[in-house]
């Protein structure tokens, strides 16, 4: 194991130090970027941030803007707060029906959009059916029709009783109805707490307090979002000309003057998943699909109990993040019983001996029959801790018999060699649906979806039974039992159809003197998470 670390430590020592020769490059950049942004703190109420990438679609709801975080410009009807409980935003009630198909939400009557048009029923009902039509990740195919009852009640019907709808009622930002048009995206509406005055694409947003809001006016008057890649943004950091900014556990190991550390727990978890049918089979758009090795079930399992997470936490991330074993670790959907022992290279080297897999010749790579245990694995180019996690794994496997060979691809590579070989991707969501998304038969090779084109009727059973429960309560324990029901299930005890790794912590500089909040526990890092409690945040003398 200290062989491994030391060599990843070298492997890290070379890239970062690639990365900040770099910086007086990127430190003109953010300096050039935020002219006109008024400098760090030229006033009080002013924040300067690079705290994620731009969202090159731009800001609409009804196409995926604040799925992963909050949207900002506008409102949604429910919220989760900092412990991810339900709570009510532009909703002042709601209720489900018994049959679990009708949704009633009743509306706040005070509400106005940043051009101060009264926000109502009408309104909702368009975002919705706006949504639905937009073929994004917006998934509103089971509804049937929404309906504005009166000008602050709201219907919706279902084709059949969905309980992750709740989800879709705290992520869709409401538009307004009479100010969308095709350039919504880049001029958005809203009436959320922000409004937005200025996007220099490519280089900076700049948004400023939306005086017709609704809730608690926040405390910073403007913000100022750069779009840097994250060694600029640290570069920012040290140059004093951010406020926030977003860094990787790489750069952790210095102080930066002015700036304290802030590490937010996530479930943006890296995770590999396996093609599980044997080879010879192709998608529906030609690519090869199956994969004979990793098709055995034991070399899955052998992949995941080799693998040790904690050394990958502590050697990868710097500490920065913790060992996974599902796609919803900590959430109340998620199980303890996803969890087993791993960083057993022995162990693994039994499960493959028992199944067959045993190194005939010598060269340290398990065969069985004419099979070799060796296979590539993908990761995407130009994430340096994707790169360096698909290494270091490589390397721990290496013990048991199993030749990995990484290689980084673009993304369009990847979507072709996805069904056929391994592939580190990254998930992560306050939605239980991604549980059914992942590993649903219904959901092979839709997209990134179940890449891997895994299928277990008894996993389908189980995560039916979740949707088509009444409440999100209701539904967890059946989400519980997809992963593992004693039998059978999706975790490591079942089929392995991933090695889930590790949970990435969102790592940030913040200004000395800054309050962020509670910050919720993170999904995955598309969009600005760290702002979803935006109107908490101040400095700390003030308050």
């Amino acid at each position: 194991m200290r062989r491994r670390l030391l060599r990843f430590m070298l492997v890290m020592t070379t890239s970062l130090s690639i990365i900040l020769s770099g910086c007086t490059n990127a430190d003109e950049q953010t300096q050039t970027v935020s002219q006109g942004s008024g400098g760090v703190q030229a006033a009080k109420d002013e924040l300067i941030l690079a705290v994620g990438t731009e969202t090159e679609a731009g800001f609409d709801p009804t196409t995926g803007w604040g799925q992963y975080g909050s949207p900002l410009f506008q409102s949604t009807l429910l919220k989760r707060d900092a412990a991810l409980n339900i709570v009510n935003d532009l909703a002042k009630d709601y209720k489900v029906s018994e049959d679990g198909k009708k949704w009633t939400v009743v509306i706040r009557d005070d509400v106005r959009f940043s051009d101060g048009e009264p926000l109502t029923a009408d309104d909702v009902k368009f975002t919705f059916e706006t949504a639905s039509k937009s073929a994004s990740i917006i998934d509103l195919t089971n509804m049937e029709r929404v309906e504005a009852i009166d000008g602050t009640t709201v219907e919706f019907t279902l084709k059949e009783a969905q309980s992750t709808f709740i989800s879709l009622l705290t992520t869709l930002g409401i538009v307004p109805e009479h100010a969308y048009d095709d350039h919504y995206a880049e001029q958005p509406i809203g009436s959320g707490p922000y409004k937005l005055v200025q996007w220099d694409k490519g280089q900076q947003v700049i948004v400023e307090r939306n005086p017709e809001y609704y809730g608690e006016q926040p405390y910073f008057n403007r913000l100022t979002f750069l779009f840097l890649q994250e060694d600029a943004a640290y570069a920012a950091a040290q140059a004093g000309t951010v406020d926030v900014a977003a860094i990787p556990a790489a750069f952790t190991g210095q102080a930066v003057s002015g700036m304290k550390l802030e590490a937010v727990k996530t479930v943006d978890n890296r995770g590999i998943v396996f093609p599980y049918n044997p080879s010879g089979e192709t998608t529906s758009e030609g690519y090869p699909a199956g994969n004979d090795v990793t098709a055995d079930i034991a070399i899955r399992k052998a992949v995941n109990v080799a693998i040790d997470r904690q050394a990958l936490v502590e050697g990868v991330l710097e500490g920065y993040g913790r060992p996974a074993y599902s796609v919803a670790d900590d959430l109340p959907w998620g199980s303890d019983d996803a969890e087993f022992e791993d960083g057993d290279p022995e162990e693994a080297k039994r499960i493959l001996a028992e199944a067959g897999w045993i190194d005939t010749d010598g060269d340290g790579i398990a065969e069985k029959g004419a099979l070799e245990a060796s296979f590539h694995l993908y990761y995407f180019s130009g994430d340096m801790t994707r790169q360096s996690i698909a290494l270091t794994v490589a390397d721990m496997v290496k013990e048991a018999g199993i030749h990995i060979e990484v290689e980084g691809k673009s993304r369009e590579d990847v979507q072709k060699l996805m069904y056929a070989n391994p592939v580190l991707f990254g998930w992560g969501s306050h939605d239980p649906l991604e549980t059914y998304n992942l590993y649903s038969s219904t959901k092979n090779g839709v997209g990134y979806y179940n890449a891997g084109r895994y299928s277990n009727p008894a996993v389908d059973e189980w995560m039916d039974k979740a949707m088509q429960a009444t409440s999100e309560e209701e539904a967890w324990g059946y989400w519980q039992k997809a992963l593992w029901d004693g039998t059978t299930g999706a975790s490591f005890k079942g089929d392995a159809p991933w090695a889930w790794l590790v949970n990435v912590d969102h790592i940030y500089l913040v200004r000395e003197g800054l309050n962020i909040g509670e910050q919720q526990i993170h999904p995955h890092g598309h969009g600005w998470p760290i702002t979803s409690n935006i109107e908490e945040w101040s400095w700390e003398d003030t308050r």
